[in-house]
């Protein structure tokens, strides 16, 4: 043996006997500074890897926030953000949207999404028919749906929503939405479909199953409950994989920590809790 396979194997012994690993070296010496902009469907999920990887990675500086899922790709061809986080892959067209294609797209999740309404409601399933008549103002009254003698309240998110892209899209079948009315509203964020929706007991809204709480409830589609296991049996079809890009291929910090939400621990750990769903889950 020479003297040089004698001194590697001596060292990964010590490293071994002080309880490290070649990973956590690597992560030791992970630094940078990470900026990620875009989607508040994805939020709750960036927000927490952000959370676990400074933890493992104290040299970097990692920065969340959310606006929109346009926001994102726009951020990060801008310069303005390092990573972009968006409910579509936004490398390609989609209705209403331009394909970005100097970015590069990452798979990380699958993003449920559910009709909400309030707890006192008693309406607890719509077809499509039924949500894009009331979606388009033709439906205006609970007691249509099998709901009490109120008025309803639609609320929507605005356009660039990721969310709004992908319910109008599966929960629609791309039917257009109605743009005002008495009772309709728009808002920004999901967290904001989220207070709007669980203050009033007549309104209606969707966002995706991590901001499920509170005083709202989620309703079936088509007769199928609103579930992450229906999700991956393919029975109920209001989701989409989520994505992060970048310009181009990542490098330092941006590539480890879109590597660390790919893992498996993250995906069948905090992603799961969240109530997204592992990519590796999907066929």
């Amino acid at each position: 043996m020479s003297i040089f396979k004698r001194i590697t194997i001596l060292t990964l012994s010590l490293v071994l006997a002080l309880g490290f690993s070649i990973s956590s070296i690597a992560s030791a010496a992970t630094s940078g500074k990470i900026v990620v902009a875009g989607s508040t469907a994805l939020l709750p999920l960036t927000q927490q890897a952000a959370k676990e990887f400074k933890k493992l990675n104290p040299k970097v500086s990692v920065s969340v926030s959310g606006s929109s899922s346009i926001a994102g790709p726009q951020s990060v061809s801008k310069g303005a953000a390092t990573i972009g986080a968006v409910d579509w892959d936004a490398t390609k067209e989609v209705p209403g949207f331009k394909a970005f294609t100097d970015l590069k797209a990452h798979k990380i999740a699958v993003i449920p999404f559910a009709t909400i309404v309030h707890k006192e409601n008693p309406v607890k399933d719509l077809s499509t028919k039924q949500l894009q008549n009331i979606y388009a103002g033709k439906i205006t009254n609970w007691k249509e749906v099998g709901g009490k003698d109120a008025e309803i309240v639609v609320v929507n998110r605005k356009h660039g929503s990721g969310t709004r892209v992908n319910y109008q899209m599966k929960a629609l079948a791309g039917e257009d939405f109605m743009t005002k009315g008495e009772n309709y509203k728009e808002v920004g964020k999901s967290g904001e479909m989220v207070t709007a929706v669980n203050s009033n007991p007549n309104a209606i809204g969707y966002v995706d199953f991590a901001y499920v709480k509170g005083n709202i409830k989620a309703i079936s589609f088509n007769g199928v409950e609103a579930t992450t296991d229906n999700v991956i049996k393919g029975k109920y079809k209001i989701w989409s994989y989520g994505y992060l890009v970048t310009k181009g291929v990542p490098k330092g910090a941006d590539a480890e920590f879109i590597k660390y939400i790919q893992s498996s621990k993250f995906q069948n750990g905090s992603l799961t809790k969240l109530k997204f769903i592992p990519i590796s889950k999907m066929k």
